[in-house]
């Protein structure tokens, strides 16, 4: 399949073959990009343990599952791969685009388990013939427990966003599911950051020998992302936020809160103003998460304020910023909130609301993730 200028097209040259490359094209997936042109080659070559430093909108899927879909056999109907993930949206999202590559290909079938869904249905699901199975940890064990899945076979087990994973507080459903997957060939783990809790992971049960992609640290936080901050008390924060919304009228974005009390207070002094707002917090029940998200997603909805948890595994598309009402808890929390932001090129605001005292936690995360605030004005 060359290009215009009768060079091989661009997938095809890091070995993806042409019947993906013609599912990739109909999603308008023409170029690679760079954990792709890194990761796609080395996994179709060798498919053992592999570790990579990749955040949110950088392609990642593509990069794990293009291999994955390739090592599968169709014609076996044993589960060969599993791919495990923190969230349902996250898992339902990775699912979607496996299906969707292989439109032109013999057909692998996924199948996504996560919990919020009737597990009847997936149980039903599985007796198919299923080559790849995504899902969320709990979930995956509940289903081993009434004996409806079997990882016996599984040669290939990817862990995406494992932090994540980590800090929810996987960590026994993680060390079972190795446990239940004797046959693995290969694990790959994909994290956005390497704090103490995946570095111990890593440890337990990759190989000492596995590859390891780090980009470069002033990478990890995307280089699109203008980084700003204001400095103001805490009860100044709420108008500060109805004033700069009103000045970016027709922008979308994400406004993050520390606490479920402190996102619905925000959100309800939002629509006292007039704002169109949904919330997303811990307390909410899945289906109430599902409307919330589909709203948001289809833009009926311009602004979503959320906790740290509820937002775990959201993407959309097209923000134009995120607002930090408070600095987050946890470093790496900020490289996945502003990581919502300046998706697939585009270029994004990142915008701490910073009380006086703060500024030397400002200038530790700073320092830390190597990247310059500016004070917005």
């Amino acid at each position: 399949m060359p290009d215009s200028e009768g060079m091989a097209h661009p997938f095809l040259a890091l070995g993806v073959s042409a019947d993906f490359v013609k599912g990739l094209a109909e999603l308008g997936i023409e170029k690679p990009t760079p954990i792709q042109r890194k990761v796609i080659p080395h996994l179709l070559k060798d498919g053992r343990d592999y570790i990579a430093q990749a955040q949110t909108g950088t392609g990642k899927t593509a990069a794990f599952g293009l291999p994955l879909l390739a090592r599968a056999e169709p014609g076996s109907p044993a589960i060969q791969a599993l791919v495990v993930a923190p969230t349902r949206e996250l898992a339902k999202q990775i699912g979607k685009q496996l299906f969707r590559y292989t439109k032109f290909s013999a057909k692998v079938f996924v199948e996504v388990v996560s919990g919020g869904d009737p597990i009847d249905r997936q149980v039903a699901a599985l007796r198919r013939p299923t080559q790849i199975v995504v899902g969320t940890p709990g979930r995956i064990l509940d289903l081993i427990e009434r004996k409806a899945l079997d990882l016996s076979q599984v040669r290939h087990l990817v862990l995406d966003e494992a932090d994540e994973m980590l800090s929810m507080g996987f960590q026994k459903q993680l060390d079972q599911i190795f446990r239940l997957t004797p046959q693995r060939k290969g694990t790959w783990l994909f994290s956005a950051t390497f704090p103490p809790k995946v570095e111990s992971l890593v440890e337990r049960h990759l190989s000492p020998k596995a590859p390891f992609l780090q980009v470069q640290e002033d990478q990890v936080v995307n280089k699109n992302i203008d980084h700003r901050y204001a400095v103001m008390e805490q009860a100044e924060k709420d108008d500060y936020i109805m004033d700069f919304l009103e000045e970016r009228e027709g922008d979308r974005g994400l406004i993050f809160c520390r606490t479920k009390a402190g996102a619905t207070a925000l959100t309800n002094q939002l629509r006292k103003r007039g704002f169109g707002v949904e919330v997303l917090q811990g307390d909410m029940t899945q289906k109430e998460r599902d409307k919330v998200m589909r709203a948001f997603k289809k833009e009926r909805v311009p602004y979503l304020v959320a906790t740290d948890v509820a937002a775990r595994g959201i993407d959309v598309a097209n923000l134009a910023f995120v607002i930090h009402h408070q600095l987050p808890d946890q470093i790496e929390y900020y490289t996945h909130r502003s990581g919502r932001t300046a998706r697939a090129g585009k270029s994004g605001l990142s915008l701490v609301l910073l009380e006086p005292k703060q500024r030397p936690r400002l200038k530790k995360l700073a320092s830390t993730l190597h990247i310059e605030f500016r004070e917005h004005h």
